[in-house]
């Protein structure tokens, strides 16, 4: 057989391990039922106003959605207090990360990342030919900024962070990281990834946008979280204009379907109060999950995000766990593949899926207590 003769740095990325699906456990286990706590979805979403929303663009998904791009990024740049030539969009966040790293980097590169935090930073990046430095965080799960600023040398082309980080829900406080982006040299971009931005609780979060014309950052945010439109793939990116008009060049045209950008839109014009009043529930649960998880032994790291990072307790090994709770119906994430072999992402769910779940971890460490 042929070689492939792939670009070579495909051999030093690692492919992305997606949580398991509903369907393919409900298969394997013979049950009638399962809920999917592993891959940080908000359960509540599409909203309503989404939803007709979405229903009314089927009319139109023969066309190219030109006037669509234009109306979605009126609305972002308006709703942030920026230009329109400051915003661009993007197949979810995954697209727009992808996209960034094809923007900035050649080989030879420097990049900084957190260990842990996405993945995809790492593999977007040594795709591209970079060299990766992975910084520790600290004992808290925030980002160690000293050690970032002392890792950069004349070859560190960008940084990036992920605010509040995944897997663990961690952030740091919103002065330090906006003191972070002004003390980083102008030869260093950051790409600060937003993705669970809104569920950081309020005051809590950095105020960056101000900053977009003077320092050298991109601001990434997604749909797929806080308005629940994962499946709908739209994401976007804010930046100072001359980087937008490169972003645009080298990305694919119209790669936001029509369906994704009537949602986003609606979600942003017309299903705020809704949103809101979802995220009050999420972080109800997120608090309820977190107190009785606390009281069967397991460490909880406090979250400013729809999900729960947690060491389990009596050391008990996470795949060997995850897979056990999974032949149960419920799916959580292990975190062995970010370097944690005792921890778990659990994903908060609505209020009866995480009885189910607490139910179900406390037959499971009931039945760890018998067997030992």
């Amino acid at each position: 057989m042929s070689e492939l003769k792939l670009r070579r740095q495909v051999d030093d990325c690692q492919p992305y391990i997606a949580g398991e699906t509903e369907a393919a456990v409900l298969k394997k286990y013979g049950l009638a039922s399962v809920i999917k706590l592993g891959s940080n979805e908000n359960p509540y979403g599409p909203y309503a106003n989404t939803q007709a929303a979405m229903r009314e663009s089927l009319k139109y998904v023969n066309r190219y959605p030109e006037d669509d791009y234009v109306d979605l990024t009126a609305t972002i740049a308006a709703q942030n207090g920026v230009a329109s030539k400051n915003v661009a969009l993007g197949s979810g966040a995954g697209n727009i990360i992808e996209t960034v790293a094809r923007l900035f980097l050649d080989e030879g590169d420097e990049v900084l990342l957190a260990q842990p935090t996405y993945r995809l930073y790492r593999e977007v990046s040594t795709l591209m030919g970079a060299k990766v430095k992975e910084i520790p965080v600290k004992a808290d799960y925030t980002y160690d900024f000293t050690a970032f600023k002392a890792a950069i040398t004349p070859k560190t082309k960008l940084i990036w962070l992920c605010n509040p980080n995944n897997p663990t829900g961690a952030i740091n406080n919103p002065k330090e990281i906006e003191r972070f982006v002004d003390d980083v040299g102008d030869d260093v971009w950051i790409a600060l990834d937003e993705a669970y931005a809104d569920f950081i609780q309020s005051g809590q979060r950095a105020q960056l946008t101000s900053r977009l014309d003077h320092k050298k950052i991109v601001i990434i945010r997604t749909f797929s979280k806080y308005y629940g439109l994962a499946g709908a793939r739209v994401g976007y990116i804010l930046a100072r204009q001359q980087l937008i008009a490169a972003y645009d060049t080298i990305t694919e045209p119209f790669c936001v379907n029509r369906v994704g950008l009537f949602a986003a839109r609606a979600s942003l014009l017309m299903d705020q109060g809704e949103a809101v009043a979802v995220k009050k529930e999420l972080l109800l649960q997120r608090k309820n999950i977190s107190s009785e998880l606390a009281h069967l032994g397991f460490e909880v790291i406090p979250s400013q995000a729809n999900f729960i990072f947690a060491k389990l307790p009596a050391a008990l090994n996470a795949v060997e766990f995850c897979d056990q709770l999974i032949s149960c119906g419920v799916i959580i994430r292990a975190c062995n593949g970010w370097g944690y072999p005792q921890h778990v992402r659990i994903t908060v769910g609505k209020k009866d899926e995480n009885i189910r779940l607490l139910a179900e971890v406390k037959n499971l460490l009931r039945v760890k207590v018998e067997e030992q």
